[in-house]
């Protein structure tokens, strides 16, 4: 199922579907706020704006009620995430699926937004977007904020024409500033893309955070990985013990013996533990001998700039060559 293309004025309902940035860090979120209505797009806040329940916006059902009420209003076409967190798995019981069957949207945001973004596509079929949030990746300064707006405007306005290429951005950074005091822009690295083994395959992309995933897979809400899919994994702040854990997880679930393909997202502050040990790395060695074609180092992750990439279309890896294709339009044509 995929939603209809949007036209004329564009609304973004905003939701917090777990931490309360909007509240912790008010200058990020309101500068990613006014960075989308300066370029045309109207907003509304969600019930949960300027609210904190300690380490999170609201109780599991608040924040349930707030994602529920921007999906029943008729204005929003676009629900996004003010940001990610850890506890988004709280509020898939409570999501209105069957409202969604009916009545699709655009839904996007990334990180711990995974949960929501997978249990949808699990419980409707509906075409989710992992993609930019509010405060996250519009609250960042340019040249980064404008790379990723023409990435995710390109996409949800579906200027873009099938197959279509990403395109590597010729530069990227994970460089920490404190968000209340960033006042620069922030270091420009270098950027590449590694095919880690070659190979060409084609299906279905489905996945996002990895150690989001690990909290509500197994369950009704994570969508089956099916034989020939593409995997897509990224994750940030994690140690090469973590991530060791958790692609081990997906080689003993039988993951790896299924997908066509592996796309790796860069690593935002990756601590190797003192191997000197990249992730892609550790994901060869627990994959073992295959002939799965890997892409690593891709940039739709918690580095800027940030790809959209809609889930549960079909999409081209050419790993030696470096090409990531989308194969199909996320719109209802």
């Amino acid at each position: 199922m995929k939603a209809g293309k949007l036209n004329g004025q564009i609304t973004i309902g905003v939701f917090s579907s777990s931490s309360p940035v909007s509240a912790t860090v008010p200058v990020r979120y309101d500068r990613g706020i006014e960075y989308l209505k300066s370029r045309g797009y109207e907003m509304i806040h969600g019930s949960l704006q300027g609210k904190q329940d300690f380490y999170r916006s609201g109780t599991i059902q608040q924040r349930a009620e707030e994602f529920n009420n921007l999906l029943y209003n008729e204005k929003v076409q676009i629900l996004m995430a003010s940001i990610g967190g850890n506890n988004t798995n709280s509020i898939l019981p409570y999501i209105d699926y069957e409202y969604l069957k009916k009545h699709p949207k655009i839904i996007i945001g990334y990180s711990d937004t995974t949960a929501l973004l997978l249990a949808i596509y699990a419980k409707t079929g509906l075409v989710t977007f992992y993609g930019p949030a509010v405060a996250s990746s519009f609250g960042e300064l340019p040249p980064f904020v404008d790379r990723t707006f023409e990435y995710f405007d390109s996409m949800v306005k579906g200027r873009i024409t099938c197959p279509y290429d990403y395109p590597m951005p010729e530069f990227w950074t994970d460089e920490f500033i404190k968000w209340d005091e960033q006042d620069r822009s922030k270091a420009q690295y270098k950027n590449d893309w590694i095919c880690v083994k070659t190979g060409i395959c084609q299906g279905r992309l489905i996945g996002g955070n990895l150690n989001t995933m690990e909290g509500f897979f197994g369950t009704e809400y994570m969508p089956e990985i099916r034989k020939g899919d593409i995997l897509f994994i990224e994750d940030s702040l994690k140690d090469a013990c973590t991530i060791e854990r958790s692609f081990s997880l997906l080689r003993l679930a039988g993951v790896f013996d299924r997908v066509s393909g592996i796309i790796l997202g860069k690593h935002e502050k990756f601590d190797d533990n003192g191997t000197g040990r990249k992730p892609y790395e550790i994901l060869q060695e627990v994959l073992g001998e295959t002939e799965i074609p890997v892409l690593a180092e891709f940039d739709c992750c918690h580095t800027h700039p940030m790809f959209t990439l809609p889930l549960g279309c079909q999409v081209r890896l050419d790993a030696e060559n470096k090409t990531v294709s989308l194969l199909e339009s996320p719109f209802v044509q």
